[in-house]
This record gives C-alpha cells, sequence and structure tokens, in this order.
C-alpha cells in the first residue's frame, strides 16, 4: 500500500501543468525564456493568467497527494509528497526535465503543516516585490522554512530541509547568476498590469 501511495505522488507531480498552460498560450516553454518547465518562466513568458494558473496547478498537484496520504495513511504521507516534488522536477513525460519544485513544496507544507504555506508567501512575496529576484526569494524562503520545520516535528524538518537542499541545487544556475549580478527581474506587479491593461 505504501509504494502504490509513493507512485501516485510521483505520477501526480509528473503531471507538467506549466508546459500544458504555456502551450494553450501557443508558447513551447521549453524553448522561451530560460527553458524551465515551470511558473515563473510561464508567468514572464505568457502573462499573469498562465503563470498564476500553472503554479496553482503545480501545487494542487504535489497538495492533493500528499493531504490524502496523510489522512488516510499517516507518516507515509512525507514520503508522497517528496516524490511528488522529485515528480515534478524529473518528469518521465518530458524525459526528466521539469521545473525547480517551488510551487510544488508549497503544496507540501500546505498539505503537512498549512502555517508552514502561509509564512512561505509571507517571507517570499515581500522578498520578490522588493528585489524582483524570483529566484532569490525562492532560495531563501524554502532554506528558512526547512530550518523553521524543526519545530513542528523532526521528521518534517528532514523533509523540508531536503526538498530545500534539492530546490536549491535545480537553481544552482540562478545563484551563478545572482554572484554575477545578471540575474533575470520579474516585475510581477508589471506582468499583472500588462496582462490586464491588454
Amino acid at each position: 500500500m505504501d509504494i502504490f501511495w509513493i507512485i501516485i505522488g510521483y505520477i501526480s507531480g509528473s503531471i507538467p501543468f506549466s508546459y500544458i498552460m504555456a502551450k494553450l498560450a501557443g508558447i513551447d516553454i521549453t524553448k522561451v525564456g530560460s527553458g524551465n518547465v515551470g511558473g515563473t518562466n510561464v508567468l514572464r513568458s505568457a502573462g499573469a493568467f498562465y503563470g498564476v494558473f500553472s503554479m496553482i496547478l503545480d501545487l494542487l498537484k504535489a497538495f492533493i497527494p500528499t493531504f490524502l496520504a496523510y489522512k488516510l495513511s499517516g507518516n507515509i504521507a512525507y514520503f508522497v509528497g517528496f516524490f511528488a516534488v522529485i515528480g515534478h522536477i524529473y518528469p518521465i513525460v518530458l524525459k526528466f526535465r521539469g521545473g525547480k519544485g517551488v510551487a510544488s513544496t508549497v503544496g507540501v507544507y500546505f498539505a503537512l503543516n498549512p502555517i508552514l504555506g502561509l509564512i512561505f508567501f509571507l517571507i517570499w512575496i515581500p522578498i520578490t516585490l522588493f528585489t524582483k529576484y524570483v529566484s532569490l526569494a525562492s532560495i531563501v524562503t524554502l532554506t528558512t522554512i526547512g530550518i523553521i520545520s524543526f519545530i513542528y516535528s523532526f521528521e518534517l524538518g528532514i523533509l523540508n530541509i531536503l526538498l530545500a537542499l534539492i530546490s536549491v541545487y535545480k537553481h544552482k544556475s540562478n545563484i551563478e547568476r545572482l554572484l554575477n549580478k545578471n540575474e533575470n527581474k520579474t516585475d510581477i506587479i508589471e506582468i499583472f498590469r500588462k496582462t490586464f491593461n491588454k
């Protein structure tokens, strides 16, 4: 039964919603912007509507199997959440080339401890709006929550530290650009303004 939950988590995480949403906008997300199959690249390339929906769906595809596993089978949910994020980062349907796992990780937060999901946005939004560096906001926030999670339980802390480390690794090119001061900026407010003023 446990392996069933883990497989469900990975398969759900592998659904490439960011790729699908970009396709609906007439864009191959792997060939524009950063080429990353994630919500931020969709936001930049296709606008607020498609970008936000991509992020919400990427969050839900990790939240739903993790939440169900937690309610029905207990601690196996920690593994389900982990593999749902792995599915997003390494989706079999896109030859293991996925996103960086941020939205899916937030889905796991909400499934296992909703307070951590709220804390994520309380930290991530101000950093993103102030610096316009989504990558920096994501790295700082995921790492912070990984540490905070130990307050609630050792298992949750280990899971969220692992998810943070994996995402930081996937952000290695962003970190290099941040250090070289040539990272791409994302003005979320301007993106929304352009989308809704069309």
